[in-house]
């Protein structure tokens, strides 16, 4: 999708339950089957993890904790969502908002993801979504709720608290039926559309018997995502929901006459879309072929390859494109971890690593990699522009200093962090000598090992 085309996103991810979810039988989402089960080993991409050690270094140290605290499948998960909700921040307008909903099982790792995506300071609100229902729990408080996190792109966003205000109750009704005056004579009165909702919604979840469920076996109620949509988008703007399963997100744009994209793994997600939209009343099939349903803002597009990009075909990370513009040899295409492997045999000396930015001496565990030229100056990501430097170094040279700009900058006195710039240019001409002798000789056993982390003899 084209960057910054998407007003509000409002969508519902897999929750990491650890557990399978089937949809209920001889139910309009029969045969809808999702597994919400993570493995680092099976869901966890290379390219996903070497773009967000480059490019999102936030988001790769909130993935490490979780696989310290919690374990590996929580930090797949968190990887797997990580990458979507990068993709997610690219699409959104700059004015755009985006609503997600999590329960407690991953909340509190996802609220520090979307805090090192969105931006922490962009976070507006954690909507709490209240049902009350039975329980057999005897050991502890029932599970009643889940979490919505409400995160912008900038401070600039839709908010339309007018349209999703709810009734005074009656007790308030009559205390306000006379002017209430706050300390420093302020009066208080009623607005006479009600009051906004407050940070707790208490909406009935879907029951068996509802008109609208679908037997899908996470949907949720539309009264739900409607108040969302209404407040955070207006008519005609684009609402998007990347895990639009059973539809409930397209269904309540629809009727509140906002164009929107649904997308889901799951083939048949695109028939039950047309088949609510039809029970709706807000889609009615054609005989034209090219035109099988008509809604109210044309037709229902159905794609099942990517769309065209018609802007500058940027992404949240370089390794996320869907086409690569060049023949990639095999040598620009090493892992994170193997171009780490080739620099700490090259900048080694006795006693650790040589930092390439200010000479110390460390242990490999207090070296990151970093590019030469920053990716902002169109730097590469191959092992010919990569260096290793110290944590200090690495934080202060970040995507705005080239690696003689960090030379200049470590010697500031108001920096004073040089330490041996003699040994920092070794450490450079080491790591680039080697650089390019893996380019040259990449598929000889010798260098194979040295990516493999194996001592070896030149």
């Amino acid at each position: 999708m084209n960057s910054e085309t998407v007003h509000l996103i409002a969508t519902d991810p897999p929750f990491n339950k650890n557990k399978d979810f089937h949809a209920t039988p001889d139910s309009l989402a029969k045969g809808a089957r999702f597994q919400d089960r993570w493995s680092w080993e099976r869901d966890v991409q290379g390219e996903w993890v070497d773009s967000i050690k480059d490019d999102w270094p936030a988001v790769w140290s909130v993935i490490e904790a979780a696989r310290a605290s919690y374990n590996d499948g929580m930090g797949a998960f968190l990887c797997w969502l990580g990458v979507r909700l990068m993709e997610m921040h690219r699409v959104l307008r700059r004015d755009g908002s985006i609503y997600l909903h999590i329960d407690h099982t991953a909340y509190a790792y996802v609220k520090a993801l979307m805090d090192a995506i969105f931006e922490y300071k962009n976070f507006r609100n954690e909507i709490v979504w209240f049902y009350p229902s039975m329980s057999a729990a005897r050991k502890q408080f029932p599970k009643k709720h889940d979490s919505i996190l409400f995160y912008t792109k900038s401070k600039n966003w839709t908010f339309n608290g007018d349209d999703v205000r709810e009734q005074y109750d009656e007790k308030t009704i009559q205390r306000y039926k006379n002017d209430v005056i706050f300390p420093g004579g302020y009066k208080a009165k009623m607005n006479p559309k009600g009051r906004l909702p407050y940070s707790v919604w208490q909406i009935p979840p879907l029951r068996n018997v509802s008109k609208e469920n679908t037997g899908y076996p996470t949907q949720k109620p539309l009264a739900l995502y409607e108040r969302i949509i209404k407040a955070g988008s207006n008519p005609n703007d684009v609402v998007l929901d990347p895990f639009c399963g059973c539809a409930t997100t397209p269904i309540a744009a629809e009727r509140l006459g906002r164009q929107w994209v649904g997308i889901d793994i799951w083939d048949e997600a695109y028939q039950t879309i047309l088949a609510r939209l039809e029970s709706e009343g807000l889609a009615v099939k054609s005989k034209a072929a090219e035109q099988p349903h008509l809604m109210t803002f044309g037709d229902v597009l159905y794609l099942t390859t990517p769309p065209i990009r018609t802007d500058d075909n940027e992404m949240a990370a370089p390794s996320f494109r869907l086409k690569i513009q060049r023949p990639v040899a095999n040598w620009e295409k090493m892992t994170h971890k193997q171009m780490v492997n080739v620099l700490v045999y090259a900048q080694s000396t006795d006693g650790g690593v040589i930092c390439g930015g200010c000479g110390r001496v460390l242990e490999r565990e207090f070296m990151e990699l970093d590019h030469i030229t920053p990716k902002s100056d169109r730097g590469a990501n191959h092992i010919l522009n990569r260096i290793l430097l110290c944590r200090p170094c690495n934080s202060r040279k970040r995507d705005n200093l080239t690696l003689r700009g960090l030379l200049r900058e470590n010697k500031k006195k108001a920096v004073n962090w040089m330490k041996d710039e003699n040994m920092a240019k070794i450490a450079q001409e080491h790591a680039r000598d080697k650089a390019e002798w893996v380019r040259d000789y990449y598929d000889i056993p010798e260098c194979k090992a040295l990516r493999e982390g194996k001592k070896i003899l030149f």
